[in-house]
């Protein structure tokens, strides 16, 4: 790992290391107000932007991507696997269920990201089968694949411990993140079979 990303690596986790409560005073003492602007508009990555790291991923559509491709708008972020048969499908339905509960108007302005813990098996082919099959718009949706070192990485940003099983498993954290415009982390939900309305009301705090 290069100095200049490992520093940057520290930064990030001793800010997120504040946790939940710090998030909260950013999102509700400065609200990005610039949720649909061009990446041009936004200006560079602040240091606390996870849209600062180098890596590249791959959509589901096989196109090649930096994380920065994402700013613009907030977006709502899981870390999962596609061959996952417990948390992950709850997760998925967690984002859906949120997607489902946001204004019209709203709805449209706001990204849900998967990133794969899984880069062997999930290759972009098979993450086509799962939005597929799952029914996620391509307006919305946009599903990652990479190369371990970047999913070990980005990982640690987010504060998300996995391992994968002699089985192909994956054992890891649940989380969901919000992201506002600039790919600073506003908020943080973990668990299952969450209520929608917290994470609602902050992605509406950011848009408005």
């Amino acid at each position: 790992m290069k100095i200049s990303k490992f520093l940057f690596l520290l930064t990030a986790l001793t800010w997120m290391s504040a946790g939940a409560t710090r998030s909260a005073e950013l999102t509700t003492n400065t609200p990005c107000r610039a949720c649909c602007l061009s990446s041009e508009a936004l200006g560079k990555p602040t240091d606390k932007s996870l849209y600062q790291v180098e890596s590249r991923w791959a959509t589901d559509t096989g196109k090649e991507m930096k994380l920065e491709a994402l700013s613009g708008r907030p977006q709502v972020l899981v870390m999962f696997f596609a061959n996952c048969t417990y948390a992950c499908p709850i997760l998925v339905s967690d984002l859906q269920r949120i997607e489902a509960s946001l204004p019209p108007e709203i709805r449209t302005r706001v990204g849900f990201t998967l990133v794969s813990f899984d880069s062997q098996r999930d290759t972009s082919a098979a993450l086509a089968e799962y939005r597929r099959s799952r029914q996620l718009t391509a307006e919305n949706w946009t599903l990652l694949h990479g190369q371990p070192d970047d999913v070990l990485e980005l990982a640690a940003l987010l504060g998300v411990r996995y391992k994968e099983d002699a089985y192909g498993q994956f054992m890891h954290s649940n989380v969901i993140t919000l992201l506002n415009a600039r790919g600073e982390i506003v908020f943080q939900q973990t668990g299952l079979n969450s209520d929608p309305q917290e994470m609602v009301r902050r992605i509406e705090q950011l848009t408005n």
